[in-house]
């Protein structure tokens, strides 16, 4: 999946991707307006619930839905389905992904490997069909490596990405205190304020169990500022 931060490129390679895309334009079709429409109303809504805006959230991703319903294609609709499920995922969210369900006989390989991946049961196989940046920690829950560090496999850029990476490793029970503040950094930097609250409150829990009474202390004053911004002068 793509997240919503941006990176700069390498500048030669974005060069030569625009150059042969506008060679390629007076032959290539149109992207039909339903795939844009889909498309656009999935970032919206991604964006939205990241934000802790949940009306807008909905409202974009029924729309998403019904332009890829045009197309009467499984694996359209469950692409919809699938954003919305990470996005809460990403959020340490425990809704089950049953949307997606009815289009389980129908839908790809890539459709099905991700709902796995999400509910962190991904099987055999699975791991080639995810996302790039998703890749390795499916390697990993699938061959773990004794004593190896699970927030080594944590991709790197995107942060959406690395937040969903994160929460499959936590219902892994892999959710080392590493992976934690790296979600936890994540969405902070991205100020997503609904992952922010869920990611502080599982590292206040997994500080408090450990005995760690700074990080403890630390974590429950930046709940605090999430939580009262209006009090900050």
């Amino acid at each position: 999946m793509s997240g919503l931060s941006k990176r700069g490129g390498f500048v030669p390679l974005l060069a030569l991707a625009l150059l042969g895309g506008l060679a390629a334009c007076s032959s290539a079709p149109p992207v039909p307006d339903w795939q844009l429409n889909a498309r656009d109303a999935t970032r919206r809504g991604t964006a939205a619930y990241l934000e802790g805006r949940s009306r807008v959230a909905d409202a974009e991703f029924a729309r998403a839905r019904r332009e890829a319903s045009r197309s009467a294609r499984a694996d359209a609709v469950a692409r919809v389905e699938l954003a919305r499920c990470a996005a809460q995922t990403a959020s340490l969210d425990p809704t089950p992904c049953d949307a997606v369900a009815p289009l389980q006989a129908d839908m790809g390989l890539p459709q099905q490997a991700y709902r796995r991946y999400l509910a962190g049961r991904p099987v055999a196989g699975d791991a080639d069909a995810l996302p790039e940046p998703q890749r390795a920690v499916a390697r990993g829950l699938l061959a773990p490596e004794s004593g190896a560090d699970p927030a080594a496999r944590l991709p790197e850029g995107d942060a959406l990405s690395r937040l969903v990476a994160a929460a499959v490793l936590v219902q892994a029970g892999q959710g080392s205190p590493a992976v934690v503040a790296a979600a936890v950094q994540a969405a902070s930097d991205q100020g997503w304020t609904r992952p922010l609250l869920a990611w502080l409150g599982w590292q206040l829990r997994q500080a408090q169990a450990a005995g760690d009474a700074e990080l403890a202390r630390r974590t429950q004053a930046r709940l605090d500022l999430l939580a009262a911004p209006e009090k900050i002068k």
